[in-house]
């Protein structure tokens, strides 16, 4: 995995000689190197091992993900782009788990490289390194599906082939695809080759980094905004669903439920911000267009955990603001590169609530809970239940912790929903306009682990703190 990271490594070290960015250049060709050295050193102390299976599985990623975003983070020491090795892990591990929280205070003074490189993390990281590991390494043994599954989020990890490495394969064809189309029309619509590439990589990964400090807004196109709205809802679908579209022309698309629900939530929620907006009365300087674009992108932004702006939200009234933060808590849908709880989730937890009211006066019935026409394992509705457990909880400890710093309730926690859900910004301290770099050294590490464990979707990071994983 680790060798994969060093060879991505050297396309931004194409981007800095482009631009003869003589630092830059040196910075990335010594973090290949170092990244390349570690991964043969790690392929010779594992040189005879054997088949690998569930307990190597769940290190292999979690170590994995930490290890890329260790990597990740020395271009920005070695350029100067940050002086804190926390800092520098902070903007790493938000690129590559596609959170898009950053401590850069001025991104436009940034050199090409750096700016291409934070993009590029978040292209890597929003279909998965993991997954790109399976694809290009498929002789992995029994463990291989499993660690499949770690990586791609949702309840379940479906497969489109027998072999999970095709699978792996044909979902990064996809992805491969739809980026390349988003390029296109971005450059149709005036974007520069470099803009247009970059802010590709952010949408399709629901990444959210941007190389101008306004975000999407500094383009002043409503056509451009058009564009990556409709490719950030198109990045938050099932990319499983777009594997069919030729052989059943969209049939399963339009009758997939969490697909049908993700577009509902999309529309009811624009169209009841926009009523809010220009109720109020202070956005009719906008345009009535302008104000629904103004909506709509944020409603897609922030379901798809992008963290795009092209508005400060944080200014809007109450009620838009309370349904942007719900819809922070919603994310999009199982098996897409958007983070969040993911909307199948929502759907069986509140049919398995319904179940139980049920049972209280039918204790002997037996209620299977169907999404469609499918009946759900009892299995996965108890890993349901059993995750947002654990992710309110770990929600409710980090907004805890970033509060004992000093913070206030608000920022600390919309931050942590935000760094947990792998959305970015969020209210007050951490909105929209603002960034996360005021937070102390240690407050920063814990929103580091919160992407982690947001990114992993819980499990394989608890797992490790349980005793009975250490045993032989």
């Amino acid at each position: 995995m680790l060798l994969i990271l060093a060879a991505a490594e050297l396309l931004p070290e194409l981007v800095t000689l482009w631009y003869r960015e003589t630092q830059g250049s040196m910075a990335f060709a010594s973090t290949a190197a170092l990244t390349g050295l570690l991964g043969l050193l790690f392929l010779y102390l594992g040189r005879g091992a054997g088949a690998l299976y569930r307990r190597e599985g769940i290190l292999i990623v979690v170590a994995g993900w930490a290890l890329a975003s260790v990597s990740g983070a020395l271009p920005y020491l070695f350029t100067g782009t940050v002086h804190s090795p926390v800092d520098a892990l902070f903007e790493s591990a938000s690129g590559f788990t596609t959170t898009g929280a950053s401590i850069m205070t001025n991104i436009e003074a940034a050199s090409r490289g750096i700016l291409f490189w934070r993009s590029f993390t978040q292209w890597l990281g929003g279909m998965g390194i993991v997954v790109l590991f399976v694809a290009l390494l498929p002789e992995l043994g029994p463990g291989a599906r499993f660690v499949y599954k770690l990586e791609v989020p949702g309840p379940t990890a479906e497969t489109l082939h027998p072999r999970v490495a095709d699978t792996a394969k044909a979902l990064w064809r996809i992805y491969l695809g739809l980026t390349g189309a988003l390029v296109v029309l971005l450059l149709l619509a005036g974007l520069t080759p470099y803009d247009a590439i970059t802010h590709a990589f952010s949408t399709l990964s629901t990444g959210g980094f941007s190389a101008h400090d306004a975000s999407i807004a500094a383009f002043e196109s409503p056509l451009v905004e058009a564009l990556i709205i409709v490719f950030m809802v198109i990045a938050g679908v099932n990319f499983s669903l777009y594997y069919g579209l030729r052989r059943d022309r969209g049939r399963r698309l339009w009758t997939d439920p969490e697909f049908r629900l993700y577009i509902s939530v999309i529309i009811v929620f624009t169209a009841w911000i926009s009523w809010d907006l220009l109720a109020s009365g202070r956005f009719g300087d906008r345009g009535t267009g302008q104000v629904i674009l103004d909506a709509a992108f944020q409603v897609a932004s922030l379901i798809t955990t992008t963290g795009y702006a092209t508005a400060d939200y944080d200014q809007w009234p109450s009620v838009s603001r309370v349904l942007l933060v719900i819809l922070m808590f919603l994310g999009g849908c199982a098996g897409s590169t958007a983070g969040g709880p993911k909307i199948i989730r929502m759907v069986m937890g509140f049919k398995a609530a319904l179940r139980e009211a049920r049972l209280i006066f039918s204790p002997n019935a037996i209620v299977p809970i169907f999404i469609g026409r499918k009946a759900v394992p009892e299995g996965v509705v108890r890993s349901v239940v059993g995750f947002f457990v654990l992710y309110v909880t770990i929600w409710a400890v980090g907004t805890v912790l970033l509060t004992i710093g000093g913070t206030g309730l608000k920022t600390s926690a919309t931050a942590a929903i935000a760094t947990l859900g792998n959305i970015g910004p969020g209210l007050d301290g951490v909105g929209p306009t603002a960034n996360f770099a005021f937070f102390s050294g240690w407050q920063k590490l814990v929103m580091v682990v919160l992407m982690w464990l947001g990114r992993l979707e819980v499990y394989a990071i608890a797992a490790l703190v349980i005793p009975a994983f250490w045993r032989r």
